[in-house]
């Protein structure tokens, strides 16, 4: 009785032990490519902001 306990606790232990999740890291064997599609429109808002200080000059009489 006392070796079937036995067995059975070494078994359900080995059963647990199966069950383990495991984490493995690596390196990639390229290297990470990451392409961006990316619009830049800063030259088109530093146009109309230079349009808008020159509209809203001292000088234009505006105010």
């Amino acid at each position: 009785m006392r070796l079937r306990r036995c067995f059975a606790a070494l078994l359900l232990g080995l059963l647990g032990a199966a069950c383990t999740p495991t984490v493995q890291l690596a390196m990639p064997k390229e290297p990470i490519n990451i392409n961006l599609n990316v619009k830049i429109e800063h030259e088109i808002y530093i146009k109309v902001d230079k349009a808008l200080d020159s509209m809203f000059n001292e000088s234009s009489g505006l105010f």
